[in-house]
């Protein structure tokens, strides 16, 4: 193995080890839908999971959309890894590099969660984020005194959710046309996620010559 494949595997791993001691910090030490503000009262960790994609996407109450959604992910990284390989074979620069290997981080990371979380902590039914509607799956769920019957979702391996904490609290000037009064970004994220959005966006900067130029064909003259 060459150096730029130590320094790839390096900062996988790293990455990967913030990622998951971030989770297992907040499963273990937060209620779910408890926040903490931690810089001022714009940024805070708010315990959620997700059982989808970005934002709570979900892909319906049938066992085949989350095994999908997570066999696409098995896929990416696959490819990803692949390509990242090819690429130190090219002699890729260490711009590039790093951001495929954050990419690569963020897609695993995410994938971990489903694969072994529900096999490390308990399924508590009563919690919104593992109810989902149209599964067929019941439970009951046990909450204020009160006992009734709840549909959850799928749970073990493949199936589990995505911790997410990161919570920007702040909201646009009421002033501003449309948008006055709602919050600036209002999604829940996490390292994995912050992995895949920087690697993403700093492949388009390193590639923006390519992106963003159109070139005249070339006439032939003959």
């Amino acid at each position: 193995m060459s150096k730029k494949h130590w320094i790839a595997l390096a900062i996988l791993l790293i990455l990967l080890a913030v990622d998951q001691w971030v989770k297992l910090y907040i499963k273990s030490s937060f209620d779910p839908n408890e926040t903490r503000y931690v810089i001022g009262n714009w940024f805070a960790l708010h315990y959620i999971e997700n059982q989808g994609m970005a934002f709570g996407t979900t892909l319906g109450g049938s066992i085949y959309g989350k095994l999908a959604l997570s066999v696409f992910r098995i896929v990416a990284i696959g490819g990803i890894s692949y390509y990242i390989l090819l690429e130190i074979k090219r002699h890729v620069a260490w711009p590039q590099l790093i951001a495929l290997t954050m990419i690569l981080a963020g897609a695993t990371g995410n994938l971990i969660d489903s694969m072994v979380y529900d096999f490390i902590f308990p399924f508590n039914p009563c919690e919104s984020f593992n109810q989902l509607e149209g599964s067929g799956i019941k439970m009951t769920c046990a909450q204020y005194g009160i006992s009734y019957p709840v549909e959850v979702r799928n749970k073990g391996f493949l199936f589990g959710n995505v911790v997410d904490m990161f919570q920007f609290d702040a909201y646009w000037p009421t002033w501003i046309p449309w948008v006055g009064g709602e919050p600036v970004f209002p999604a829940i994220w996490n390292v994995a996620d912050s992995c895949i959005s920087i690697g993403v966006g700093w492949m388009i900067l390193i590639n923006r010559k390519q992106l963003f130029t159109f070139r005249k064909p070339k006439v032939s003259q003959d």
